[in-house]
């Protein structure tokens, strides 16, 4: 078996937020360090308002940029009248990756009990990008980056892992 070599991808951030500001935005900030950590490229970043239709236009923007490969987005993913991210993102997918939230809302279950229920944390693909849609809690970001996004993020991982998808000359609906 050849080993293959690691393949940062190009990433984008977005903080979801009525309340906070990016000198206080402390969950993107974790996202940003995590990435960049493993050797990836931040190549935006933003924080938007909880509005359906703010949230889509920047998701949709970076969906259509070839050098953003990956949108990682905190916040917005509760039960709150004002949790639109779920809503917003929803339409834009052309599949779900179910298994991210189960996932993510099985770990969080070791960490916050019960309370994980509230989590509508969810992944899809759009157009070859990896669409990652976080709870706004720094704890829940550091979660979903240690345990499931550092490894599905790498090509190297195995059996298999989100890059491979990426970087695949055939599209997602071509694939499978």
């Amino acid at each position: 078996m050849t080993t293959r070599e690691f393949q940062a991808l190009g990433l984008a951030v977005l903080t979801v937020s009525d309340s906070r500001s990016p000198a206080e935005d402390r969950s993107g900030d974790t996202l940003v360090e995590r990435l960049q950590g493993a050797g990836h490229r931040l190549i935006a970043r933003d924080l938007v308002r909880d509005d359906i239709y703010a949230i889509r236009a920047v998701v949709s923007a970076w969906i259509a940029a070839p050098e953003v490969q990956g949108v990682l987005i905190t916040g917005g993913t509760g039960f709150a009248p004002r949790d639109q991210t779920p809503e917003a993102v929803l339409p834009l997918l052309d599949k779900r990756i179910d298994g991210f939230g189960e996932l993510f809302r099985s770990l969080s279950y070791q960490e916050i009990g019960t309370s994980t229920i509230q989590s509508r944390a969810l992944a899809g693909l759009a157009n070859k990008t990896v669409i990652i849609c976080l709870p706004g809690s720094t704890g829940a970001c550091r979660t979903a980056w240690d345990k499931i996004l550092k490894e599905q993020l790498d090509i190297r991982h195995r059996p298999c892992n989100l890059a491979e998808i990426v970087f695949s000359p055939t599209t997602v609906h071509e694939a499978g």
